[in-house]
């Protein structure tokens, strides 16, 4: 095995881990803020790849030109989520909370494969099609991207958080939500934010995905699990967690495929996901 090999895995790893971390952004903002597992997060993605997919196929709209429609779109889906079916559920039994998300997960996927049937589509000729080489690597143009665009879109996640009045308000819901509200931080107002953002993280992930990845109803489930992975390794509720254990998940996976063979990448990780369950639940960055 060459060193050029092994960077441009290592690099492959990286640039995947950051679209990794995206997702899973939105899955541990949702369980920090409203301790809810959202098990329809992967369909959030699918939706954004689907929005990339037909602006680019009925309008000839660049997937660079459509992100920020696809965030917002998704942002807004997201709030009326919240509105419409979470809001009831709030203070629901945990049991019932697992079966909504679940339930909404499948009506999802079901009204996709409905409109769009089980064909697998694909976006080509976009303006981030091909290859480029960088420092000695040759690299996909569209994960490269992806990876960048993946780090623009965190990045302006954790200014919002650290840097604004509102950003302030959702992160303090977070940490102690009886104690915000006596603040006067109303939590219903910040449970409908973080369902916005989340979902808004998963859409655009879905369309920096689009650019490479098969489209189809079912791909939510691709990434559903390695976000799970990646929240509880990062920590569940951490953002600067899930961020850094996407990327690491990534290498993983990559490298693993590499030594081992493609076909135990997934084992690798779901090993990973078992070790740190058994040895540190809170996960890196979580508290003890």
């Amino acid at each position: 095995m060459t060193a050029e090999i092994l960077l441009q895995t290592l690099a492959s790893g990286v640039l995947i881990g950051l679209i990794y971390a995206l997702v899973a952004i939105g899955l541990t903002m949702i369980f920090g803020v409203m301790d809810i597992v959202n098990f329809a997060h992967g369909e959030f993605l699918m939706l954004g790849m689907y929005s990339t997919f037909w602006l680019f196929s009925l309008y000839a709209l660049d997937p660079l030109v459509t992100l920020p429609l696809t965030i917002m779109m998704l942002f807004a889906f997201g709030v009326l989520l919240y509105k419409l079916v979470i809001r009831r559920i709030t203070n629901a039994p945990m049991l019932s909370q697992i079966f909504t998300t679940f339930g909404i997960m499948i009506l999802l996927r079901g009204v996709a494969q409905f409109f769009w049937k089980s064909d697998f589509r694909s976006i080509e000729n976009s303006s981030v099609s091909g290859t480029v080489k960088l420092l000695g690597i040759q690299l996909g143009k569209p994960q490269l991207v992806a990876g960048v665009g993946a780090i623009l879109v965190t990045g302006l996640i954790h200014y919002f958080l650290t840097r604004t009045r509102l950003g302030a308000a959702l992160e303090a819901t977070a940490s102690d939500k009886e104690a915000a509200r006596l603040m006067g931080i109303d939590s219903d107002r910040m449970f409908s934010l973080a369902w916005g953002i989340a979902a808004a993280c998963a859409g655009a992930a879905g369309a920096l995905l689009a650019t490479f990845f098969p489209i189809f109803p079912d791909v939510g489930a691709n990434f559903i699990l390695i976000a799970f992975v990646v929240v509880n390794l990062g920590g569940f509720g951490s953002v600067t967690g899930a961020f850094w254990a996407g990327i690491l998940v990534g290498v993983i996976e990559v490298m693993g495929g590499l030594l081992l063979g493609p076909q135990y990448k997934t084992a690798i990780v779901l090993v990973l996901f078992l070790g740190v369950l058994m040895w540190r639940p809170q996960g890196l960055m979580g508290k003890a």
